[in-house]
């Protein structure tokens, strides 16, 4: 890292400065960079772990600092040596080991990241989430068991129903297991299937279900409906959460 200087011809004459590319990379806002310190920080940057790197120099182009942070998981003395070895091997500078200082952190992951996990953990202690759902022939001939299985915050239910081997009576089988399993997993207050039907709308095919809430002395009939995508059980099982996730967040 040495500053570039004019150059004179035979007359003493200045000449005009070489173009920015010939000063070496350019800074900030394409800005020049005659020391070379944003070609370091960004090599330093690129080496595992390390998240931000800051180069000072002296006023004539010579290293004085380097800062680093990078993850916790990461040995300091191997970030230092890394260090060296990248600034030798890819701009042949020589950097004493004093100068460099290595800062670590535990958790630096983007602040959109942080809030989605936020959110996305919120809504799981929320709502009742789907787990799963199986459907096989029961022992009596033409008839089905389905099986459901839900989760609320750190407890699961399951349940089966039985039902004729009809796509109506499989998809009001899966109702009333997903009704079943709600009411087992909210002690406070009771769940009961009113009925499940299969309507046509805006050219597609959904599950609609009407299902009584009971809490102390309150009852109430809530309604929830979903698309039919991958079967009518499923989407019966995901028509009943959407029919009483927000009464049961409300009632919490």
């Amino acid at each position: 890292m040495t500053p570039t200087k004019p150059i004179r011809d035979a007359g003493g004459h200045q000449s005009p400065p070489p173009p920015p590319s010939e000063l070496g990379p350019t800074g900030a806002a394409g800005l020049p960079d005659p020391w070379g310190v944003k070609r370091a920080e960004n090599l330093l940057t690129s080496l595992t772990g390390v998240l931000s790197a800051s180069v000072v120099v002296t006023p004539q182009g010579e290293v004085s600092e380097i800062h680093v942070l990078t993850q916790s998981d990461l040995d300091a003395k191997r970030v230092v040596r890394n260090i060296e070895s990248a600034l030798m091997a890819q701009l042949g500078m020589r950097i004493d080991h004093r100068k460099i200082s290595v800062a670590q952190t535990a958790d630096v992951r983007p602040i959109e990241a942080l809030q989605r996990e936020a959110i996305d953990e919120r809504a799981k202690r929320r709502v009742v989430v789907f787990q799963g759902l199986e459907v096989r022939p029961a022992e009596r001939q033409q008839r089905v068991l389905v099986h459901v299985k839900l989760s609320f915050q750190d407890r699961q239910a399951e349940a089966h129903e039985q039902g004729t081997d009809t796509p109506r009576n499989r998809m009001e089988a899966a109702a009333r297991a997903a009704a079943a399993c709600l009411d087992e997993l909210l002690p406070d207050n009771s769940i009961a299937l009113e009925g499940a039907q299969l309507i046509d709308a805006f050219d597609r095919k959904f599950v609609l279900v009407a299902v009584h809430g009971l809490g102390g002395r309150e009852a109430q009939l809530l309604t929830g409906t979903c698309e039919i995508r991958e079967s009518a059980e499923q989407s019966a099982v995901l028509a009943v959460l959407d029919a009483t996730n927000r009464w049961v967040d409300a009632r919490r």
